[in-house]
Order: C-alpha cells, then sequence, then structure tokens
C-alpha cells in the first residue's frame, strides 16, 4: 500500500495547525507501517525541509517526497497544481490512496481519503477571504461525495458537515487531534512556573501575574470578548496582565482588538506578544494563571489540551467543541456574555484553581499522537482494502 500525503497546503513561512498536525502524525505513521507499505509525501522545495526527518531507520524506504512546484505560499497555483498535476504525477508512483483536504476534478488514486479540519467557509466566512470562501463552497459537496472516508476531529464538526453538505454519514470516521506531552508537561521541577515566569519577562516583557490566551486572531476566536471580560473583572483580578499569544493574520481587526483595550482602559496591562514558536508557548502555559479560550467556533480546541497537559487552569465557551474537547476539565461560559468569561476566569483563578489542574492533567492524558496516527492508518489501510477488491 503506497499512500500519498498533501502537504502542500500550508505555508512554509508561517506554518499552521495542520503542519503540527502531520509533523506528529507522519513519524507515528512510519514507525508503524508494515509489509510494502509506504507514505509518499507531497512537498514544495519551499517546504520540503520541514518535512525530511521522519522515519525509523529504513526512512529511505518508508517515507518519501514527491516534489510539487508550489505549497501555499503561492495559493493559486498551488490548487491549479494539486487539480491538473496530481491526477497525472501520482499513478507514476503507483499511490494507491492519496490523503488530503479537497478532492482534484479528476481522482488520482483509487482510494481517496479526505481531512476536514474545519468548515469555517460556512461557520466563519469571514475568516475566510471570498475567493478561498468560493472555491470552499464548490469544493466541499464534490468532495464529500467522492471521498471513500472523510476524517472529521469532533462530534461537534461532524454535526456541521451533516448540516452543510449533503453526505453519506457512513464516511464520516471521527479521529480526534492530540497533545505532544514531550513537550507540553507541567516540567520536571516544583519551580517550573518560576522558571518559565522569568523567561517570558526578559523575552516578552511580561512582569505580573496574567491571563492567557493563544490563537491566531480572527474575529471568531473571540480575543474582543476576553478584552472585555478583562476590563469587568479586572478590580478582582488585581495586579493581573492579559498576555496575548498569536499572529494578527486579520490585520484590520488587530487594529480594532489594540482600540478595543485602550477604550476599555486596560491597554498598559495587555501584553501584545504575536506570533512565538510553538515550542514557546509552553513556557506561557505553566506561567499563566489562568488559560481562556472564548472562541465562537471551533472544530475541536487544541490548545485547551495543551494548557491542561501543563497543570494550567482552562476556561472556555459552552458551545461548539469546547466543551467536547474539554470534557468536563474546564469552566465553560457563554462567548457573548463578557460577564460570565469575566467571572469564569475569577473561578479559576482562585477556588477552582487546584481541582481543574488536577481534572485537565487528566483529561489531557486521554489523548495522544500515537494514538491519532494508529487511528488514521487504519482508516488508510481499510480505504485500500476495499478499492483493491473492487
Amino acid at each position: 500500500m503506497r499512500v500519498a500525503i498533501n502537504l502542500l497546503t500550508d505555508d512554509p513561512a508561517n506554518p499552521s495547525g495542520a503542519h503540527w498536525f502531520w509533523t506528529r502524525v507522519i513519524p507515528e505513521m512510519a514507525t508503524r507501517l508494515t509489509g510494502d507499505e509506504q507514505l509518499h509525501l507531497l512537498v514544495s522545495p519551499a517546504s520540503r525541509t520541514s518535512h525530511s526527518d521522519y522515519g525509523p531507520g529504513d526512512y529511505g524506504q518508508r517515507v518519501r517526497h514527491i516534489t510539487f512546484p508550489w505549497s501555499n505560499e503561492r495559493r493559486n497555483l498551488r490548487t491549479a497544481s494539486e487539480h491538473l498535476y496530481a491526477p497525472l504525477r501520482l499513478p507514476l508512483s503507483g499511490i494507491d490512496v492519496f490523503s488530503t483536504l479537497m478532492a482534484p476534478i479528476v481522482r488520482p488514486a483509487p482510494g481517496l481519503v479526505v481531512h476536514f479540519k474545519t468548515l469555517h467557509a460556512y461557520t466563519a466566512p469571514g475568516s475566510v477571504s471570498p475567493a478561498a470562501r468560493l472555491y470552499r463552497r464548490l469544493s466541499y459537496p464534490r468532495t464529500a461525495r467522492v471521498a471513500d472516508a472523510i476524517i472529521i476531529n469532533s462530534e461537534s464538526l461532524r454535526h456541521e458537515v451533516l448540516h452543510y453538505l449533503d453526505v453519506d454519514p457512513a464516511k464520516l470516521h471521527l479521529i480526534p487531534e492530540a497533545v505532544d506531552h514531550e513537550l507540553f508537561h507541567p516540567g520536571d521541577a516544583a519551580d517550573s512556573a518560576e522558571q518559565a515566569t522569568h523567561a517570558l519577562r526578559l523575552r516578552y516583557g511580561v512582569t505580573k501575574p496574567f491571563v492567557l490566551f493563544v490563537s491566531s486572531l480572527w474575529p471568531y476566536k473571540n480575543c474582543a470578548g476576553l478584552l472585555r471580560a478583562f476590563a469587568a473583572a479586572k478590580r478582582e483580578l488585581g495586579d493581573r496582565q492579559l498576555v496575548i499569544v498569536g499572529p494578527g493574520r486579520d490585520g484590520p481587526h488587530a487594529a480594532e482588538l489594540a482600540a478595543l483595550a485602550r477604550e476599555l482602559g486596560i491597554a498598559d496591562d495587555v501584553v501584545w506578544v504575536g506570533g512565538v514558536p510553538i515550542t514557546e508557548t509552553v513556557l506561557f502555559y505553566r506561567a499563566a494563571d489562568v488559560f481562556v479560550y472564548p472562541s465562537f467556533n471551533e472544530t475541536f480546541g487544541l490548545p485547551i489540551l495543551e494548557a491542561m497537559a501543563t497543570g494550567c487552569p482552562v476556561v472556555t465557551s459552552n458551545i461548539s467543541a469546547m466543551p467536547e474537547t474539554a470534557g468536563g476539565a474546564a469552566l465553560l461560559a457563554d462567548p457573548s456574555d463578557p460577564e460570565a468569561i469575566g467571572q469564569a476566569i475569577l473561578d479559576a483563578c482562585g477556588p477552582s484553581a487546584d481541582g481543574l489542574r488536577e481534572k485537565g492533567l487528566l483529561r489531557a492524558s486521554e489523548f495522544s499522537w500515537a494514538r491519532t496516527a494508529e487511528r488514521t492508518l487504519d482508516l488508510y489501510r481499510a480505504v485500500h482494502a476495499r478499492r483493491g477488491g473492487r
């Protein structure tokens, strides 16, 4: 069985959550390959170096590259190559199963597995450019129709897929994402939080105890609601800062958030860190008094588990996939109600803190990339077996 995995949809200069997902899952799958099984990674010259260290000692045999001209740094050209070049190139490598986000116009392999990560073209259209939104709305229905299997990461996403698309429910396979426990853990030393705080003071100017938000600054992530909640609870929160970690991918919205902080009178208490390497976010989680994730829509909400795995109390929304991911180990609040978010923050910083830390560690331990990889590889095998018998 030869599986081709489409890694072209990530911009090498601005890696997304999908990049993190595959860099965790591919090595785990590589160690589980048997017989004549191989993984062929679709990369561009710009992205190849970030996908070059996978697999066990026989890496050269088990995990290989198929080079396409562009990845998402040239989105339109990348999309065209997926539709026009993939049906020509993949058969040359004898690909049996193609794993991708959108189905090419012509099927490039006998088996087709698609990963639906989000349906933001429908659920959060403002986070998607008009051209991308149109393309996705045209492509999703056809992709759902021709796919042999569709991987989703939550029951919430299953509900969205069935609501917006005409799809056979039997095609939907729930495979949750996971947390990297080698990176996200409370730390080996009792003073790990103090060490993290010292590092953040030196690197990013975080000088006080703080409430943490980690996410790209899209409107649906509801950083605006968090700013209002922080302002409402500021007196009871005492001498705490609000630390915002994440790139402002929507420039006008990022400017609106900064203006809102000034309007609310909390600008001096907000630290705009910007984007940081994912390996650095563990420092913020370890040092924070509470992590707040008040998004209006998530298909999984991986930062919830990352924070829990470090022993950080979590407050998140009571809608979409967030209660499902939190699994009873976070305080839930209405994301449209800043007063409710603020009260949950106060509870998480106070009487509920120890219980949330304990529950969060247990909840995060239920998710591993090894389990995600094993279930994904098993689905590839099942699709290959069905297609091979036709």
